[in-house]
């Protein structure tokens, strides 16, 4: 057998990309992945394996899976992939600049709650003298 006919069961993949079974038909049922149905075993191609491993990461980072449907759908496209590098090339930068701009608040928002810990730490600290001197 080789590694292009090889075939998968949904639990083989489960396993291997620690995700639930239900998150596989869910998947399926958008349209990401089609695999091939004998009775009711799905069995996986390998074709569905690397659409999952695309899925993922691409969840993992932050696309919705309608982009990630857009970056997938491109695969079909027969120009050598070109359509989809370039698609997916454009996706990743929009990423890229969302994530930067979100990082950024991020920092602000980490700095502000320290300045809000040292002046509760400061009042804190004051009080218990304040309480002396009555």
């Amino acid at each position: 057998m080789t590694t292009t006919n090889r075939t998968y069961t949904i639990r083989q993949l489960t396993k291997e990309f620690s995700v639930t079974a239900r998150t596989l038909r869910f998947y399926e049922d958008e349209g990401l992945i089609a695999p091939e149905r004998r009775g009711q075993t799905r069995i996986y191609s390998t074709r569905d394996r690397a659409r999952i491993i695309l899925i993922l990461r691409g969840r993992r980072v932050g696309f919705s899976l309608a982009e990630i449907r857009e970056i997938l759908d491109l695969y079909g496209v027969h120009d050598g992939g070109v359509a989809q590098a370039v698609h997916s090339r454009k996706k990743f930068t929009e990423r890229i600049d969302t994530l930067e701009r979100q990082k950024i608040d991020i920092d602000e928002s980490l700095k502000e709650l320290r300045r809000g810990i040292s002046d509760i730490d400061a009042r804190l600290t004051a009080q218990p003298r304040a309480h002396a001197a009555e």
